[in-house]
C-alpha cells in the first residue's frame, strides 16, 4: 500500500493531478472516505492532470458527471446506492472499459467493484487540513506527492 499525506486542499489537488499522469484511460478508481475528506478535491486534481477544462463538481444529485479531456472521465457518486437495483439504474456497468471511472462513496458498492480497481482510502489527519491517502492497486514505487 502506498501512503501519502496532504496538508492542504491545494496539495490534495496536486496529488490527484500527478496521479492522473500515470493513468492509461480505462481505470476504475474507487474512493473511500468520510464526508468532507477531499474525494471531490482529489478528483478535481485528476481532471486537471487529464487536461479537463470544465468545472468539476460532486455528482451528488446527478449520480454521474462526464468530462472530456485527454481521456474520458465518468465521475460517479454512489452515496444513495443501497442495492443492486440502484446500481443498475446508474448505468455503471455500461461505462466500464469506456473511460476512467472515478467513484465517490465506493463503500456502498465495494463488494461488486472489479478486482482490478484502484482503491484509494482517504482519512482525516492530525490537523484540520491534513489528509492521509492510502493507495491500493498502484505501483508501490510511484510517488504522486512530488
Amino acid at each position: 500500500m502506498l501512503r501519502i499525506i496532504s496538508n492542504s486542499c491545494k496539495q490534495t489537488e496536486k496529488i490527484g493531478k500527478n496521479f492522473a499522469h500515470k493513468l492509461f484511460g480505462t481505470e476504475i478508481i474507487a474512493l473511500f472516505g468520510d464526508l468532507g475528506v477531499g474525494k471531490t478535491t482529489f478528483t478535481k486534481g485528476i481532471c486537471l492532470g487529464l487536461d479537463i477544462k470544465t468545472n468539476v463538481c460532486s455528482p451528488t444529485f446527478s449520480i454521474i458527471n462526464e468530462y472530456d479531456g485527454r481521456h474520458k472521465v465518468y465521475h460517479f457518486d454512489m452515496y444513495r446506492v443501497k442495492n443492486m437495483d440502484d446500481l443498475y439504474s446508474t448505468g455503471f456497468f455500461d461505462y466500464i472499459g469506456n473511460g476512467i471511472i472515478i467513484i465517490e462513496w465506493s463503500e456502498n458498492i465495494e463488494k461488486i467493484l472489479p478486482q482490478n480497481s484502484i482503491k484509494i482510502f482517504i482519512e482525516y489527519g492530525n490537523c484540520e487540513n491534513q489528509r492521509i491517502f492510502n493507495f491500493e492497486g498502484v505501483n508501490m514505487n510511484e510517488n504522486f506527492s512530488d
